[in-house]
Formats: C-alpha cells, structure tokens, sequence
C-alpha cells in the first residue's frame, strides 16, 4: 500500500509531540454527559471546519476537498513528507533523452470502484479533462490547470504506458502528478456527467470508495475490498463539516467524533488532562495572508501596502491567539518548500504605518472592506476581529463581512469588476514542497480568477522569473531564480503577510494509525479502533 509510509510521517514532520491520556480502550466509550457516543466498531468519524466546495478536479480549490477526495481517489505520484515522490497508480517515471517529455509506467490490476480498469487509457482521459486538451479543447480547464501547463499531449504508449510530451522542460512536472487535484477518477464516471455537471460522488481507485453526501453535514465513504494496496481495517469513514471549533471540541469530548482537526489554542491545555484523548502537535506548509484588491485606487499606493503591514503585531497574535503555535511569516511561502528565501517578517510600527498612510494621502485614514472566513483555518475569525483593531490604532476602519466557506470562496475568488471586498483572507499550503506551486498560483498575472491570484497582481519581472524558473532543470539555479522573486513580491506588497500556521488537531487514544499529515491534510488510509 503507498501509505507505507506511516512511519516516517510522523518521525518526520511532527513537530511536537502527542500529549495527554492513554488510557483503555474502555475509557474511551464512557458514558458521557451528553452527546451521543460513537458505536462501537471500525467505522471512523472525523470532524473538520469546513465543506469541500467540489470533489471535481476541475473546480477542487481547498485542503477540505483534498482531505476528502484523496481517501477515494489516487494519484499518479505520492509525495513523501520528507519530500521524496512515491510510486502510486504510476508506478516509475522517466525522462526521455532531450527532456522533452516523461513516460510513466502504471501500475497493472488496478480497477476502479465501479469496476472498471485503470490503464493508460483512462490517465489520457483524466488528464487531458483537467487540461481541456484533446478531445476536451475549448472545453473547461482545472482552475489548476497550470500545473500542467507544459504538456501539449498525453500518449497512449501502450496498455500501461503514457508518455507525457512538454513544450519544453518542465522542472516540477512530477511534483505537480502528486497533487491532490489531479487525482485519477473512473472515465465511464466522468462521461455520464451531465454538460455542465461536475463530480459529486468520485469514482476512483483509492482505498475507500463514496458512500453518501448530505450538503452542509457530512460525506460517508466505506471500505473497498478490491483496493490494489492493503484493504483498509475500518469499515467506514465520515468526514463531519462543523465551522465552530468549540462544537468539534465537544463532539470529540462527548464521543460523536473520533479526531478533529484546528484545536482552539484556549482548549489544549483542557483537553491534554482528559484521559482518551490524545492532542497531536504538528508543522505546516501553509501561509494565512490577506490580499488586498491592487484593482482598487487606495491600495495601488505601495505605501499603504507596506503600512497595513508594519500595523499588524503577528507576534502577538501568534503569542494570544495561538498561544505560541505558529510564526510570523517571513516569506510569501514557508521554510519547508524548496525555493523558500527568508526576506521578512514586516515589523510592527504602527508609528511608520501612520507615517506611510500620511504620505500616500491617507492622514485621516480610510474605511475599508475586509472579508473572512469563519471555520476554515485555525482562529480566522478572531484573528480577523485582532487585525481589525489592529488597523484601528492607525486610522483604518474595517467592516468585516464572513460567509460559509463555499460562498466565502466564490464571493472573493471573482473577476475585478465584480469583486465586494477590499482586502480578503485565504491560506495557501505549498502541497508540492517546491516554490512553483507557492508562487506561481499566487503572484503570475496569468492567475487572475477564476483562478487563485485574487489580488490580481501583475509584475513583468516576477512573471518573467516564474516562467523561466518552471523550465529550468538546475536546482540551484531554480533557487536563485525564486529568491529573486520573492524578493520583489515581499516589497510589492501585494499582502498582508501574517503567520505560518502550526496545526493542532486531536484524536481519541482507541484510535490507531490515524496520520495528522503537515501537507494539512488527516488521512485514514491504515487506522484502526482498537
């Protein structure tokens, strides 16, 4: 089984350490107060902050969706958290000669849920859908369709073989294959979609296949006795969408949940004393930001770009808010990700920041739009709330507006003209480890939305550094090109650069194997209830 790599997941990337009870597995189906307690048997309840907004990878846009999707549906390519690609549904890769394309040997006796074969065949049909190329042309491209964008053709070489052909050489091609959102699904599932519709129960071959999805509720999936790897020990998994943190915390405490993800700083400590529970401390790859609409006057000025920046104290939120888990960000992405170069963190001075908005013809201040989620990443809203009082003291009067998070992502991922906010926030996990993704998603002027530059921001030299940097093979030249890059996006400013997330999640002592993966991700691929 590819999750063969459970071991040195946690040796790996976790951070701190799992504190709290052990207690028997008696202990952790007590009576509770209220509540209702989980029955007994393999069948798995987790809850998240979140709803995936699709579970197609042509509109996937968010880590709820990629924590969902991946139990179901395989990739091509796993990526290792110590960084090293994995064999899954490919099971080598090469380069030819001249670099201008890879071929991928598949792995055989694969079948999808519903039976069918996974060959070449249906990789072509997988691909060439995310790309709209082929057969799909003029139809509609993944909104992560750039992290394919060198590939003009997928070849059918043979029944297991596909060979990919490049325009020209492309540096992250095969950290790209690991990418969630480019998972293999069924082509008889994708071809009975209506014109138009997209994929609401996926069909692919990963270890549990789709039961069930109640809007705003939950998403149940079950075992799949014909998986290629090792047949899961839990019978069911059911993933709960509950945005109020402190209700996960209760539904993990009253046993309707076996783990939950996001843990409220304020209930670590609460939480470490009770016995059953275990509270799991772990590293990151996601930067929290807030982008500003460079589309709107007042925020064309870098000078009021670089105030709000130096207005907001990120050590204090990281010191209250998050009780010392995390770091101010220093970099548009984090350390972890091959291409980082520190060139932060902005300081607090919200003495210069009052000074930078009175040269940019802002003395009296501005009033401002600032949306948020609620529920999404760890204490958005109430860093939100920080933020705002923050922006305060230095004359900046912030309306905040919150939605649920399928809305939240369609309100601000929008075309300019339509865009309702001033500055938003979203987090962005670098799920490759290698700067491209960070970046390129992010910053390329190419990325405006329906895509994931939402501050719509355009930089020739940054867009001519990206580009040349994804068709570079060296390494370390690749590294310079990004230093560069970064550089000149932390001085741009087109964000409030704020903190690297740390993650706590936690999780009933019965439960065995289950992994709090850094790429944001929990996975249930080999857990057990004891």
């Amino acid at each position: 089984m590819k999750k063969y790599l459970v071991l040195m997941l946690v040796l790996v990337f976790v951070i701190g350490f799992v504190v709290g009870g052990c207690g028997p597995a008696e202990d952790v189906v007590d009576e509770p107060d209220n509540g209702e307690v989980i029955a007994e048997g393999q069948d798995l309840v987790i809850a998240i902050g979140a709803e995936p907004e699709s579970l197609d990878p042509l509109t996937m846009n968010s880590a709820p969706a990629a924590t969902v999707a991946e139990h179901m549906v395989d990739n091509l390519v796993y990526l290792a958290v110590d960084g090293s690609l994995e064999p899954s549904l490919a099971e080598s890769w090469e380069p030819t000669e001249d670099g201008q394309a890879w071929v991928l040997n598949l792995r055989q006796g694969v079948t999808f849920h519903d039976g069918e074969p996974m060959n070449a065949e249906a990789v072509k049909y997988n691909l060439d859908r995310f790309m709209a190329k082929g057969d799909f042309e003029g139809g509609q491209a993944a909104i992560y369709a750039f992290l394919l964008s060198e590939i003009t053709e997928v070849e059918v070489v043979d029944e297991y073989t596909v060979m990919l052909h490049l325009a020209q050489e492309f540096a992250p091609i095969i950290s790209h294959l690991s990418h969630t959102f480019i998972g293999i699904h069924s082509p008889a599932s994708l071809e009975a979609l209506d014109a138009g519709e997209n994929v609401t129960a996926p069909v692919g071959t990963g270890p549990f296949k789709y039961v069930s999805w109640d809007r705003g509720e939950q998403i149940v999936m079950e075992k799949y006795e014909d998986y290629w790897g090792d047949v899961p020990q839990l019978d069911t998994v059911t993933f709960k969408f509950v945005p109020e943190a402190s209700s996960r915390v209760i539904m993990l405490e009253t046993g309707e949940a076996h783990a939950i993800m996001a843990v409220p700083p304020t209930d670590i400590e609460r939480l470490n004393a009770v016995d059953g529970i275990d509270v799991v401390f772990e590293n990151s790859v996601r930067v929290i930001y807030m982008g500003f609409n460079l589309e709107d006057e007042k925020f064309q000025d870098v000078r009021v770009r670089q105030a709000l920046n130096h207005a907001i104290d990120k050590e204090a939120i990281i010191a209250t808010i998050f009780q010392g888990v995390g770091e101010p960000s220093s970099a548009p992405i984090v350390p972890a990700v091959f291409g980082y170069n520190q060139v932060g963190p902005y300081q607090y001075d919200p003495d210069l920041a009052r000074e930078l908005l009175a040269e940019a013809g802002y003395a009296d201040g501005m009033d401002i739009e600032l949306f948020h989620p609620t529920g999404r990443y760890s204490q958005d809203a109430t860093v939100t709330e920080a933020v705002q009082a923050m922006f305060a003291e230095v004359g900046v009067n912030a309306s905040l507006t919150t939605y649920e998070w399928g809305t939240y992502l369609d309100t601000v991922i929008t075309p300019p003209d339509q865009a309702e906010h001033d500055i938003y926030m979203l987090g962005w996990g670098t799920v490759t480890l290698d700067a491209d993704y960070g970046l390129y998603a992010l910053f390329h002027s190419t990325q405006w939305p329906p895509r994931n530059n939402v501050s719509y921001y355009a930089n020739s030299d940054v867009d001519a550094l990206l580009d040349e940097a994804r068709v570079t093979p060296d390494r370390g030249v690749r590294e310079g090109l990004y230093a560069e890059v970064i550089e000149i996006i932390w001085n741009d400013a087109p964000w409030i650069f704020l903190h690297n997330e740390g993650q706590v999640n936690a999780v009933r002592s019965n439960v065995i194997g289950l992994i709090h993966h850094p790429l944001e991700n929990i996975l249930a691929w080999d857990a057990y209830i004891e």
